[in-house]
């Protein structure tokens, strides 16, 4: 079902997806989320928030009623902010945003936009990426995540239960878009690609209840781009002030900079990857995706990565003319060496 997303931005689970809210109150006791309603007539009420990118999107959302562990920037009315340029904060409801192709070749990327789990930038790293590869003939989703520092209770977890949770419901709904739950990636940039790169290489430890028969299916992706990714929380390379904050704090025991650390968690089982970086990144600087590389190849996983001289952090696509802009034709490539792009 295709909605404007400024209906629903306001909309609740039962006017987005069509399934009734449950009854019951949730554990932390926060209101279930309701719309007002005209008495005259019964109609809803939706608000309209200001136009943004990408405002004419499919959506799918992540959790039939509020996601689990409570928190959050509760909204009674809109299920995020998002500015006219596409980032977004106040992420009460996560949900996919869909672009399909027209012609679709049974391939599928959940995308993760960047943003230093304090906002997730979709006008760079998001919906230009969909589109993209929507043109390809690749169904895309980009997700539209909980943000750590917005006082989820399950902190530096809620997003991640957010990715497994959006892999399944990809793979569950595999039929009514024309995919094949084997062709179905993940592409992270800067925190997202952190996010995507722990969704990954630690996709069979479960972070939250099953809710359906959804959460009887693989969250482990076919494979994995991961763009100038926050890959290491452990010193001395843990300068990415913000994701580092938000993930473990300021000065966290080795314990927990280990377990939120992507390099760590690789093992045999860890899907083929492929990185880009630039050499002049001084937010994830370079010894992130060496790290992951050489993770990868200890552990005898397919791995492509490229080092561009010039490109700095949060390029996208890659501006114009500029080394880092090869990348997503390297990547396309990469996807049709691993039988990716069957027609």
């Amino acid at each position: 079902m295709t909605l404007h997303r400024r209906a629903l931005l306001a909309g609740t689970a039962t006017v987005l997806a069509g399934t009734g809210a449950r009854a019951q109150q949730p554990s932390d006791a926060r209101p279930a989320l309701r719309l007002p309603v005209r008495p005259q007539t019964g109609d809803v009420v939706q608000p309209l928030p200001r136009s943004a990118p990408g405002s004419d999107l499919e959506v799918i959302d992540l959790w039939p009623d509020l996601p689990p562990g409570g928190g959050g920037p509760f909204r009674s009315e809109y299920r995020f902010d998002e500015t006219l340029t596409g980032v977004i904060t106040a992420v009460a409801r996560p949900c996919l945003l869909v672009i399909r192709p027209e012609r679709p070749n049974g391939a599928g990327v959940l995308i993760a936009a960047g943003g230093g789990y304090l906002r997730i930038d979709i006008g760079n790293e998001g919906l230009p990426v969909g589109q993209w590869l929507a043109r390809a003939g690749i169904t895309a989703f980009v997700l539209v995540y909980r943000l750590p520092s917005e006082e989820w209770r399950d902190g530096p977890d809620a997003p991640r239960q957010d990715a497994q949770r959006a892999m399944r419901l990809i793979r569950w709904k595999a039929e009514e878009y024309g995919l094949d739950p084997d062709r179905v990636g993940v592409l992270g940039f800067s925190a997202g690609g952190h996010l995507m790169g722990v969704t990954a290489t630690d996709a069979e430890q479960d972070l939250y209840d099953d809710l359906d028969d959804a959460d009887g299916l693989s969250a482990r992706p076919s494979f994995a781009g991961l763009i100038y990714p926050i890959i290491t929380m452990r010193a001395p390379y843990d300068r990415t002030m913000s994701s580092r904050r938000v993930l473990v704090g300021d000065d966290p025991p080795d314990a927990r900079r280990r377990a939120y650390s992507v390099e760590v968690q690789v093992n045999a089982r860890t899907p083929p990857v492929f990185m880009v970086q630039a050499s002049d990144d001084r937010i994830a600087v370079t010894d992130h995706p060496l790290l992951m590389y050489a993770a990868l190849r200890a552990a005898k996983v397919p791995v492509e990565m490229h080092l561009f001289e010039r490109g700095g952090h949060g390029f996208g696509l890659g501006v114009p003319g500029s080394p880092a802009a090869a990348w997503p034709a390297l990547f396309m490539a990469w996807m049709r060496g691993h039988g990716l792009l069957k027609s």
